[in-house]
């Protein structure tokens, strides 16, 4: 039998049996993403139920308190990460939204709104992503 492993093959041995090398007593992991122009994710939650909202953590801090029963809830990921900034710049010109979270390092915009502001909102990024900034970007989804 040959004993040579595929990269892939050697990472799925190394989550399930562990790496101990005699020199190392620790594996560490890096998670490496290929910086480019692109929006992987524009989706739309239309009207979204409470729970959503509270597993989503968009009921504390500056939202504690408030009500988002009937409102929708806009997801966008986008990379270089530092874009979310732009992102929710872009959002909040397109529609009368909330940011509900905000991510530099991991490339995550979620807005809240109605729903018909939160689809002009997420439309208008990925348009002035595509058309401005000349980013690879996905077709929004909504369910």
């Amino acid at each position: 039998m040959d004993e040579r492993l595929t990269n892939n093959q050697l990472i799925e041995k190394i989550y399930r049996e562990g790496y101990h090398p005699k020199n190392i007593d620790k594996l560490r992991i890096v998670r490496v993403r290929v910086n480019g122009k692109e929006m992987s994710l524009a989706h739309i939650i239309r009207v979204s139920r409470e729970e959503v909202y509270r597993n989503l953590a968009l009921d504390i801090g500056v939202h504690e308190g408030e009500d988002h029963k009937g409102e929708s809830i806009g997801i966008i990921d986008v990379t270089p990460w530092e874009s979310t900034v732009i992102a929710a710049d872009i959002a909040l010109k397109y529609g009368d939204v909330e940011i509900g979270f905000m991510d530099r390092f991991s490339g995550t915009v979620i807005i809240t709104g109605k729903y018909s502001m939160v689809s002009s909102a997420v439309h208008g990024v990925r348009d002035f992503f595509k058309n401005r900034l000349g980013f690879t970007v996905c077709e929004v989804t909504e369910k």
